[in-house]
């Protein structure tokens, strides 16, 4: 049978291509540390073939009615990008390494006011009440590759703006099912920098993926920002 891309992906491909190709270029330097230079053009190309296979792969879980279809588009392709590095011998670590620097380099493009300005929106009383909204929606588990989460309201004790509770993750889920447990830890580890460059700081204990009953996510305002 052949393998197909579900169409709402398929209507954002050449975008999420276009972002692949991007940090493959953003990499190039750190990959010439690790592999043979001269075999840098063919891994790009075969994380791109990879690419497509994921894109078969990726689980649909309600389109643009889930705040969780843009966490898919965005980091799923880094399980493209880990598994023919595996393949190609480098080490968990470094892919890791490589990973952060480059998608932080790619969200670093984006001009500083509107990274900051979609952090505030993100904390923003109108985001929270959407987040509330769509945390109710994914605890009635309408799609089985989906994220179950729960709204964290802070406490008289407590110095963060809010929090979401991971109980069941989307990424965990794609990795147990498609064999990229080992790699898992890394797409984790993404998460820090894709709030700090939006002026935001991340809290987090414990996840999923490191055998926790769930993620702490906690979200408070830079200092600094």
């Amino acid at each position: 049978m052949v393998e197909t891309v579900h169409p709402f992906y398929e209507n954002h491909r050449s975008a999420m291509e276009a972002a692949m190709r991007h940090r493959l270029d953003l990499a190039e330097a750190m990959l010439g540390e690790h592999v043979q230079p001269s075999s840098i053009d063919g891994i790009k190309r075969e994380v791109m073939d990879e690419f497509g296979i994921v894109l078969t792969q990726m689980p649909y879980v309600g389109g643009t009615d889930s705040r969780m279809s843009d966490f898919f588009m965005r980091l799923l392709g880094f399980m493209a990008i880990s598994r023919v590095l595996r393949r190609h011998g480098v080490s968990l670590s470094v892919i890791g390494d490589i990973e952060r620097e480059t998608y932080k380099a790619q969200l670093l493009a984006v001009p500083e006011a509107e990274r900051l300005a979609s952090g505030q929106h993100f904390l923003s009383p109108e985001n929270q009440a959407f987040l509330r909204e769509q945390a109710e929606k994914s605890r009635q588990e309408q799609f089985p590759e989906d994220f179950v989460y729960d709204f964290v309201e802070p406490g008289p004790g407590d110095d963060f703006e809010f929090g979401i509770n991971y109980k069941a993750c989307g990424f965990c889920k794609f990795a147990a099912r498609h064999g990229d447990k080992d790699i898992l830890p890394n797409i984790c580890g993404l998460d820090f920098d894709a709030y700090a460059t939006r002026g935001i700081h991340l809290e987090r204990t414990q996840t999923l993926a490191g055998g926790a009953s769930h993620c702490d996510f906690r979200f408070s305002r830079l200092r600094s920002a």
